[in-house]
Formats: structure tokens, C-alpha cells, sequence
């Protein structure tokens, strides 16, 4: 896999990601917990990675090297 994120977008990517695991685990309902971990999950991973299968699929890159 080809890194297509550059690295604001990665750092954005996983800000975004630790705050919504963070607001996952403050609330009380159940069903809103799994979509804030399994969103804040997908963000992180993408950060860390450095991979966007969506942005594979529509040919968008954002790193510049």
C-alpha cells in the first residue's frame, strides 16, 4: 500500500479519530458508543497508516511526495 494521505491530514485524521474513541467511551448509550469507537477506529487506522481506501477509489492523493 502507497501512502495517499500527506501529513497534515494524517495528523488531523488521527486528532479527530482519539477524540471520537474519547467521546465513545463518555457516553452511556450503547448504540452511540459503537458508531463514535467504529468511526474514531477507521479515522485512527487511516492516520496511522497512511492508507484512505476512499480516497484510493476516487484517485484522490493528498500527499505530496
Amino acid at each position: 500500500m502507497i501512502p495517499n494521505e500527506g501529513e497534515t491530514d494524517r495528523i488531523i485524521r488521527s486528532i479527530i479519530g482519539v477524540l471520537l474513541i474519547l467521546i465513545g467511551y463518555s457516553v452511556g448509550v450503547d448504540y452511540w458508543q459503537i458508531a463514535f469507537y467504529i468511526l474514531g477506529g477507521m479515522l485512527l487506522i487511516t492516520g496511522i497508516t497512511g492508507f484512505c481506501l476512499i480516497y484510493k477509489i476516487l484517485g484522490v492523493s493528498t500527499n505530496n511526495m
